[in-house]
């Protein structure tokens, strides 16, 4: 089944057309993603490395709604795809007129926090320990 929630505003871009771009200036919405593929990147030195994938039901651009800096990666359509907005306006709203509903909408984004948060952390280790290998030191593991 491939129905949007009743009265969600969407956006559509088209393939390799860019969402939003590292840098870019704080954003009041986020947005899930309804339909197709957005690639998530990040300025790594001199080149962009690929974060991430993202399909149907994900969320990207979240930082935009909790907190007031710059964009911190670049978002991509992979595909074609349609994407749900989800706008600070909207979430107050929801607070406002449902407050079990935007509990249950902000449990699951500490969800996606926490699971971003370890993604990242096992990154930090990862380059960590390439880092050490690159120089020739010790690397123990237990």
């Amino acid at each position: 089944m491939n129905r949007k929630p009743l009265n969600a505003p969407t956006r559509a871009f088209r393939t390799g057309e860019v969402i939003f771009r590292e840098g870019d200036p704080p954003a009041d919405e986020a947005f899930m993603i309804h339909i197709g593929r957005v690639e998530v990147r990040k300025q790594v030195g001199a080149e962009e490395r690929l974060l991430r994938v993202l399909v149907k039901g994900e969320l990207l651009g979240e930082l935009g709604l909790f907190g007031n800096s710059p964009r911190s990666a670049t978002a991509q359509a992979e595909t074609d795809a349609e994407l749900l907005i989800l706008g600070r306006d909207s979430l107050q709203a929801l607070t406002e007129t449902n407050p079990s509903a935007a509990a249950a909408f902000f449990h699951a984004m500490v969800h996606v926090f926490m699971e971003r948060l370890r993604r990242s952390t096992q990154q930090v280790a990862e380059a960590t320990r390439w880092g050490l290998e690159a120089t020739g030191l010790d690397v123990q593991t237990r």
